[in-house]
């Protein structure tokens, strides 16, 4: 582990204080912003855009009938919440990168290993981009900002090398508090975290298996016909749903929607990624109050991650919630 891990953290490794509702978003010329310097020549990150094309290729075959079960889909739809709401929302953003509350250790690595199945890389290198793009929100050096363009503020960025991120050692300085626990920084060893993804997939379609096998008298293929099926349900179609819920935040959600802050940026709120995303795309109010655990302001928007942690409070499972003013006054 490098010394510097053990240094005294830097300011960039804490989580944002909210913006002054009452500054201005910056004059920025959407057509002129340019690239991140940092991703400067562009140059593909071929071995993670290679897996991602694949999942994407794979997702595809929930049109051929073959492979559809309505066990599968029952899973991808609970996947997407236990994975993307339990693993992403509330684990690796409001938890690891805010810090909008405390629970235990079993609890936050748990979240962490659900965050992981959605191949959306390391806990610390997703925390790090997020504390990263909330300094530089929508300017230099915003890794993804679509006032770029679209397509860069939604997966470009993904495939793209990128300078200050592309090692544990060059974006360490944002995630310190993460890396002085070990469990971190396994994952960032020889990509731990992405072997974490594959082993869950198989697991699933292992358990696709069983159940074919059973469900059919013991049939060997539908044993094979079940275990597909939830391979692509269950881990491609429910991976590529989360991504682009995830992607769409920062992408739809800082050019579409309404503003009830005026931040430093062009965060939005638009309720249809909020919907798919379990309250994120209320981002406008995110970016007003970063560390706040709870994104919808009015009684309206509704936030279903909110709902969970706030319950979890309740049954003493986490405390040190932070809310917004607006939930204080």
């Amino acid at each position: 582990m490098p010394e510097s891990l053990l240094e005294q953290e830097s300011s960039t490794s804490q989580p944002d204080s909210p913006a002054p509702a009452s500054e201005t978003a910056p004059a920025i010329d959407p057509q002129r912003l340019p690239l991140p310097e940092e991703t400067q020549p562009l140059r593909i990150v071929w071995d993670y855009a290679i897996v991602l094309a694949a999942v994407h290729l794979i997702a595809l075959y929930a049109f051929v009938p073959w492979f559809f079960t309505w066990s599968g889909l029952i899973l991808a739809i609970a996947g997407h919440f236990l994975f993307g709401m339990f693993g992403i929302t509330i684990g690796y953003h409001r938890l690891l990168t805010h810090r909008g509350f405390t629970c235990p250790k079993w609890l936050e690595h748990s979240l962490a290993l659900l965050g992981i199945c959605n191949l959306q890389d390391s806990p610390a290198r997703w925390v790090a981009i997020h504390r990263m793009h909330h300094q530089h929100s929508d300017n230099q050096p915003d890794p993804h900002s679509p006032w770029v363009n679209f397509l860069w503020g939604h997966v470009g960025w993904v495939v793209c090398r990128h300078r200050d991120l592309d090692k544990t050692s060059h974006y360490e300085r944002y995630v310190r508090d993460l890396l002085r626990d070990p469990f971190y920084l396994k994952l960032e060893r020889r990509r731990g975290w992405f072997l974490v993804y594959i082993g869950h997939a198989l697991l699933i379609m292992l358990a696709g298996a069983i159940f074919g096998y059973f469900a059919s008298g013991g049939r060997s293929d539908e044993a094979v016909r079940y275990a597909a099926s939830w391979g692509v349900w269950a881990v491609a179609v429910r991976t590529v749903f989360v991504l682009h819920g995830t992607w769409s935040v920062n992408s739809i959600a800082h050019l579409f929607g309404y503003r009830n802050y005026e931040t430093r940026d062009h965060s939005t709120n638009n309720w249809l990624v909020a919907l798919i995303s379990h309250g994120e795309g209320w981002h406008n109010n995110h970016h007003a109050e970063p560390r706040s655990a709870a994104h919808g302001h009015r009684w309206w928007e509704y936030d279903m991650s909110w709902a969970i942690i706030r319950f979890w409070e309740k049954i003493g499972l986490v405390d040190n919630v932070v809310r917004p003013k607006i939930m204080q006054k």
